[in-house]
């Protein structure tokens, strides 16, 4: 799935830890005051911009990003998975879907963050994070990985995936249903584990085999002959 899953990993890593900074930023009440500054900017400037062609593509963007459509793209994606045999791109897949949803709501209940004002989409539970910004990332980003090959061609395909986890995400924001902060953080998190469960488990596999190879190896080598014995020395 991936060239240089080390790489990857550690990338998965930063991403994740981008996740945690801001994750606390927003529980520490004197740091959320500054968070909360340029989430109330961007706010008004949305508020502003409010235009009807817009309004309506960004619920197109989140109607995409939402479970009616995100759903069954992943089901999709795993059953074409089952049906060539890959395993390991399926597996990579559904962890990084499984660990994504399991967070979305007790996260959302452990910081309880009140939503934007006014939103122009129907919302339930807590702001922070956005699941559609932590959905939408492991979604595009995830089914590149384990559908396209490496090379020119995904890196294209990357840039698309990307590109729309983006657009999707700032959607939210522009419909007034999440802050700048709750996307930031969905889309880091999103990410990284969209990233790091492939990269984790080719780094596994690459483990197992090397070690496999290693004994046998040493299965491979002619027994050592019987060492003489010295002279003078007993039988």
């Amino acid at each position: 799935m991936i060239i240089n899953p080390r790489r990857a990993l550690l990338l998965s890593l930063a991403l994740l830890v981008g996740f945690g900074v801001l994750a606390v930023l927003v529980a520490v009440p004197s740091t959320l005051r500054g968070v909360q500054v340029v989430d109330d900017a961007v706010h008004r400037g949305s508020v502003s911009l409010e235009w009807g062609p817009l309004i309506w593509l960004a619920k197109a963007f989140s109607f995409i990003g939402g479970t009616k459509v995100n759903w069954p793209v992943r089901v999709l994606v795993l059953v074409v998975l089952a049906g060539r045999r890959r395993w390991l791109q399926l597996a990579a897949f559904a962890l990084a879907i499984l660990t994504s949803e399991l967070l979305i709501g007790p996260l959302k209940v452990a910081y309880g963050r009140a939503r934007p004002p006014h939103s122009l989409i129907a919302t339930s539970g807590g702001s922070f994070p956005s699941g559609h910004a932590i959905a939408g990332a492991v979604t595009a980003v995830g089914l590149v990985l384990v559908l396209v090959a490496p090379g020119a061609k995904r890196w294209r395909w990357e840039v698309w995936a990307i590109g729309f986890a983006t657009c999707m995400a700032l959607s939210r924001v522009y419909l007034s249903a999440h802050w700048l902060s709750d996307v930031v953080a969905g889309a880091l998190l999103g990410g990284g584990l969209a990233l790091g469960w492939p990269a984790a488990l080719q780094l596994f596999r690459e483990r197992v085999q090397s070690s496999r190879r290693t004994t046998g190896s040493a299965a491979d080598q002619p027994p050592s002959p019987p060492s003489e014995p010295a002279v003078g020395g007993r039988r």
